[in-house]
């Protein structure tokens, strides 16, 4: 088992040098990572998941969390699946992401600017083609959490499919951890991931 010590590291330094500690596996095996936060041991637990490999974590001090991860796929993702018919691909399909980095849509009045941005996220809700993902960072974290006046929106975006992650060092930074309502929290690897990946990248 390799063992990686990120006590102390900001986003997205745990994640990434749990990424190089499994790529130096080669034979398969454990990685076990040492974080101070739960927003990193979320973090850690989903790259896990979207890669298909095992992990379980424990709180081992306070502000000590240890998270295990085996490379092997869960058993679940190895299940011989049945025979389907195979869709038609479709058609060139370009990956849209909305970054939202701020509660406001442009610049000048504050309040003109909050009711910009609530109508934008309706507006958004009645398009035909509906981005693959939306990104919340710094103070526009605070527009995926309890109180914000975009919520209704949002659910409904995420419930036609559309992924919503929001950074969790801004969540911490203005004290919004246990505040998340809608998606997930992410890392910055994942959001910088997620913008170099995109075909269109829409800033309101």
């Amino acid at each position: 088992m390799l063992e990686v010590n990120a006590m102390g590291d900001a986003c997205p330094m745990p994640v990434i040098k749990t990424m190089n500690a499994i790529k130096a596996l080669k034979q398969g095996g454990a990685v076990e990572t040492r974080v101070d936060n739960e927003i990193a041991v979320q973090n850690l637990l989903k790259m896990a998941k979207e890669k298909g490999y095992a992990a379980r974590w424990e709180q081992v001090a306070q502000g000590e969390y240890r998270v295990v991860i085996t490379t092997q796929p869960q058993e679940s993702a190895a299940a011989p699946q049945p025979e389907t018919t195979c869709p038609a691909p479709q058609k060139n399909r370009k990956k849209m992401v909305v970054v939202i980095a701020s509660d406001r849509m442009g610049e000048g009045s504050e309040e003109l600017g909050k009711t910009l941005l609530k109508g934008f996220f309706y507006a958004l809700t009645q398009q035909e083609t509906l981005p693959d993902t939306i990104l919340f960072y710094n103070k526009g974290a605070q527009m995926s959490c309890e109180g914000s006046p975009a919520l209704e929106d949002l659910r409904s975006l995420q419930e036609q499919g559309v992924e919503l992650l929001t950074c969790g060092t801004c969540l911490n930074y203005y004290g919004l951890a246990d505040r998340l309502a809608v998606g997930e929290v992410t890392n910055m690897y994942v959001i910088c991931e997620k913008m170099t990946g995109a075909d269109t990248l829409v800033k309101p």
